[in-house]
Order: structure tokens, then sequence, then C-alpha cells
């Protein structure tokens, strides 16, 4: 069975159509009509975890803001997705709800860029943490990451495909790359 709604973690904001469906921080996203498409905006120190299956036509997107939910046990209670694990968990999870198999699960990650270095905050390396706590979680539960950009300097927006899996990657409207 194949779900025809669209699963957002908050109410949608005027930017939200039954097509377009925008991930705030702290927020996933499953698609499961090939007209949508998934969207997170200003992807800092944050990472982008992005799934699809080609074969069910389920695609999810997460952006969670911190590597570990000990961080902020109450956060964690209540927007389990601003962790990277607690909310890939529930990502997955949701993603395989809407009819996604791991097996054929195509996995790209975005950002975890250093956008704080200029403020003098480097020796936290929250994007880098961030990298690593994403690959590691897929790494352990037996996921390949297929494509991935990461690191850096900018701001990245993110945009998921329904339909063929695509991520696009931008800095303001222009287009960087494709994974």
């Amino acid at each position: 069975m194949s779900l025809q709604v669209a699963t957002v973690t908050r109410p949608p904001l005027p930017a939200v159509t039954p097509d377009r469906l925008v991930v705030g921080i702290g927020e996933f996203a499953v698609a499961t009509r090939p007209e949508q498409a998934i969207v997170t905006h200003a992807l800092g120190s944050c990472i982008a975890v992005c799934l699809f299956d080609p074969v069910a036509g389920v695609a999810a997107m997460l952006h969670f803001l911190l590597p570990e939910s000990s961080i902020n046990p109450e956060r964690a209670r209540s927007q389990p997705a601003s962790f990277a694990d607690t909310g890939i968990p529930l990502l997955f999870k949701t993603a395989y709800e809407a009819g996604l198999e791991k097996k054929r699960a195509i996995v790209k990650i975005a950002g975890g860029a250093e956008v704080s270095e200029a403020a003098g905050n480097a020796a936290l390396q929250i994007g880098k943490r961030n990298a690593l706590a994403a690959k590691n979680l897929m790494w352990r539960n037996g996921v390949l990451i297929k494509g991935h950009d990461v690191g850096g300097h900018v701001a990245r927006t993110v945009h998921l495909s329904a339909r063929d899996g695509r991520v696009q990657i931008f800095n303001g409207r222009e287009m960087l790359k494709e994974l």
C-alpha cells in the first residue's frame, strides 16, 4: 500500500504546497508522489539526510541540528529529528511505513559546513561532528551513502525529487552540484 499523504513534523508554512514540502531545522518529511519535492534551506553546520527508494517511489529528508541527543534530552523528547542519533532512525522508520525498503534505499547527505569559523568557533567543529555522526550511524546499520556534499564554509539549500531521487545542491539561486 502506498501512502498518498506527505508527512511533515510541523504545521505547514505558506510556502509548503502538496507538491513542495519545506523541511526546517529539526524536521523531516516523506513524499510518496512523483510530483513532490522536498526542500531544506540554508544548511550551515546542519546535515540533510536524503533517502530514495526507486521501486516504492518514496523520498524522505531529515534536517538535523546536532549529532547527539544527550546534549539536550528535553529537546530530544519533544523534537527527536533535531539530532542524528534520534532523527535518522525516526526518518527511516517513517519512510519504511511509506514503503521504503532498506536494501533499495539510496542515501545522500549534504551540509556540515563550518560557517561559524569566522566568529571564532572553529574549535567546536559542529559541521564536521554532524557529518561524522551521520556517516557513523549509517555504517553501523549497514547503510551505504551513495553521494555526499559535506564540509566547506558555505550554506547550502537542498532539493530532493520524489520522481527520481535527484538531489540538487544550491547556494542561493545558483546550483552548485547534483548528487
